[in-house]
């Protein structure tokens, strides 16, 4: 079959942000949102960007179409103030890390619907168990040839992105010894984890054919890569970062990914060939992000150089720093190098837990607090 991608005329940005709900008082997770939902639309009516997710401890936040990355930080900030004030008159606060501290899967509701049930049913424990967040920024491309390339010199970048996003160390109760654990788990699903590697659109065309003819998916939107293209919106979707715990670090990192999708569009824009990765380095790459964090030694070309991905993300910076700035997003994307300064949030949420003693109750508190503050 044919898989339409309309494309998108300019370079435009939207932005998914997974919220997770806490009680107030013991700071595990509240299986509220169905009643927090009746209040959002009791105060505001009718809510399409703020939607429902696979577990009911959970609400999504989706911003509609911007140009900018200040544009749809604040649309997100709008929601997330709506939504807290809808859920704060039944003891519930707002949090967002890749994973909770010590809420256990089984205590989980999940949500009542037809894509939902399905897939419990086919995944069974690994699916059930899923109790994660991410964010996911999507990018419009202008064409269906240009996906493949970009999608493919992403795959380059993706230890620095989910490094600076790690925010998942500590699972039901337990230091996993992983800055990002959710990025692990997720990708034991079928349709999750790092995308095949295609040579162009055609292929990736007869890749979607096939999955629906073997009954592995029932729509082309189904796979649900790390980074995937979009067609439904003529974008490519990135969907490698961890829950992202606090605003400021939100910006910066959608800036992040603003600013190389259009750096790679403007480099085939003027006929340049851009970086590839063997498969297996690009999974190795993963699986050291995910396990060391800032401090992983990620493969960077074919030719197996290795680096500090710290210390490639400086010069990362640099190069895409004119692209971000005819975006408008320069300040937001230069606050990505303050993250390793500050330390990134599965680092902050270590240094908590040792700090009280192992008391995870306190780690969910300073959540709670980066995401109001």
């Amino acid at each position: 079959m044919a898989v339409a991608f309309p494309g998108s005329p300019r370079p435009t940005l939207g932005v998914e942000w997974e919220i997770a709900l806490v009680d107030k008082t013991t700071r595990d997770l509240s299986n509220s949102a169905a009643v927090v939902f009746d209040e959002v639309k009791a105060i505001a009516g009718e809510t399409p960007r703020l939607t429902k997710e696979f577990l009911r401890n959970t609400v999504e936040l989706v911003t509609d179409v911007h140009d900018t990355v200040a544009e749809a930080v604040d649309d997100l900030t709008e929601s997330l103030s709506l939504l807290r004030r809808a859920a704060d008159p039944f003891g519930v606060d707002l949090m967002c890390a890749g994973t909770h501290p010590f809420a256990q899967w089984t205590d989980q509701i999940v949500t009542s619907s037809p894509d939902y049930d399905e897939m419990v049913d086919r995944t069974r424990w690994w699916g059930r168990q899923m109790l994660i967040w991410g964010v996911h920024v999507h990018v419009g491309v202008s064409s269906a040839e240009k996906v493949i390339p970009i999608l493919n010199a992403m795959l380059v970048k993706y230890p620095h992105m989910l490094a600076l996003s790690a925010s998942s160390p500590i699972w039901a109760g337990y230091d996993t010894g992983y800055a990002s654990n959710r990025a692990l788990m997720f990708q034991q699903l079928p349709t999750a984890g790092l995308p095949y590697h295609f040579a162009d659109w055609a292929q990736y065309a007869q890749f979607i054919d096939d999955q629906l003819r073997s009954g592995v998916i029932s729509h082309p939107g189904g796979m649900h890569w790390d980074i995937r293209p979009a067609p439904k919106w003529g974008t490519l979707e990135v969907r490698v970062f961890d829950g992202i715990t606090n605003r400021a670090e939100l910006s910066a990192l959608v800036a992040f990914v603003h600013s190389l999708v259009v750096y790679f569009d403007e480099c085939l824009e003027r006929g340049e060939e851009l970086p590839v990765l063997q498969p297996w380095h690009v999974k190795e790459n993963k699986w050291r992000a995910a396990r060391y964090g800032l401090d992983a030694e990620v493969i960077l070309d074919p030719a197996c150089t290795e680096r500090l991905v710290t210390d490639d993300l400086d010069d990362l910076l640099e190069q895409i720093t004119p692209t971000a700035r005819r975006l408008g997003c320069e300040d937001e994307l230069a606050k990505v190098a303050d993250i390793p300064v500050r330390g990134a949030s599965y680092q902050r949420q270590r240094r908590i837990e040792e700090e009280t003693g192992g008391d995870l109750v306190a780690v969910v508190d300073s959540l709670v607090q980066e995401l109001r503050d």
